[in-house]
């Protein structure tokens, strides 16, 4: 049932953000079918055409709109489909936030202070809302967009009047932002590159779903999701994920909306996450996919930040 709202009811329930789940009543329009023609190359003989493939086949019933992204250094490996596709953030936003804070801390050629150094952590291992809020306040939108300018996201647009899980992203930026994180580059430290990856890789159990789903027992995962809810397109449930280790260093990037459940979202990137790690690590061990049997609630934000 939808019901009539004011001009400042939509708002405090823009604000209601749970993981970035934005509390709107859900209009429920007919999703179009998630499958469509996956691009891959690769150096290795005969793994573009098996990723294509795979990663079609684990589409082809599934329901929505997904956009990923898939690099792998060693092969020289990458998959696309819909990279410059926009979709809402979500808690995605949060490595964006957190790359931020130490590229701004960088410049001024300073540490993070214990204060920051416990928000960003909350922010990134268990998706605390209100951490991020503060931290998004503290930076502004502009170093944000200094951030992204640097960075070379040029697509990513940060959410205004700080609701940060309506920054608007794309699978093409979060697949630069990721290689930002694991790879050498100017933009950020040695050092901040292995604070991301750390926090990334203590994210609480309860949101390891996504694209650690099926990944290799060789390599170390760092995952960061977003899931929310809106009154057009469903529920969006993405997923960013790094992992090295054992002679492979790659990266997958997953955006879904319309999705009639988060559920429904979470198990559609698991399905593509799996043939991915099979088909880029044929041979390893595989770790348990964690499939939420409830929609995981976090900390609600009331009111957007202020100034």
């Amino acid at each position: 049932m939808t019901h009539r709202i004011s001009p400042r009811a939509r708002k405090g329930a823009l604000a209601a953000v749970v993981g970035g789940a934005l509390l709107v009543p859900v209009l429920g329009a007919a999703p179009a079918s998630a499958a469509t023609a996956v691009s891959c190359t690769s150096a290795k003989a005969g793994l573009a055409a098996k990723l294509s493939k795979d990663i079609g086949a684990a589409l082809a019933t599934r329901k929505g709109s997904v956009a990923l992204g898939v690099y792998e250094a060693g092969t020289k490996t990458t998959c696309t489909l819909r990279a410059t596709s926009a979709y809402d953030s979500a808690s995605t936003v949060k490595v964006t936030v957190l790359a931020t804070l130490l590229w701004d801390a960088k410049k001024h050629n300073r540490y993070l202070t214990s204060t920051e150094t416990s928000l960003a952590t909350a922010m990134i291992t268990k998706s605390d809302n209100t951490a991020t809020s503060k931290l998004w306040k503290q930076l502004g939108t502009t170093k944000v967009k200094g951030f992204l300018a640097a960075a070379g996201m040029t697509k990513t647009t940060p959410g205004a009047n700080g609701y940060w899980g309506l920054t608007q992203i794309n699978v093409t930026d979060e697949q630069k932002l990721l290689k930002l994180v694991t790879a050498k580059n100017s933009v950020l430290s040695d050092n901040s590159r292995a604070y991301i990856q750390k926090l990334m890789g203590k994210v609480v159990s309860s949101q390891r779903w996504g694209t650690p789903a099926g990944a290799p027992s060789t390599v170390a995962v760092h995952v960061k999701n977003g899931w929310l809810q809106r009154s057009t397109h469903g529920w969006r449930v993405h997923s960013l994920g790094t992992f090295n280790g054992g002679g492979h260093d790659y990266t997958i990037t997953v955006l879904t909306q319309d999705n009639s459940t988060m559920d429904y979202g979470v198990t559609t990137i698991q399905n593509v996450a799996k043939v991915i790690h099979k088909d880029l690590v044929p041979t390893a061990v595989r770790s348990a996919a964690y499939v939420p049997t409830n929609t995981p609630r976090e900390a609600f934000v009331a009111t957007p930040p202020q100034g």
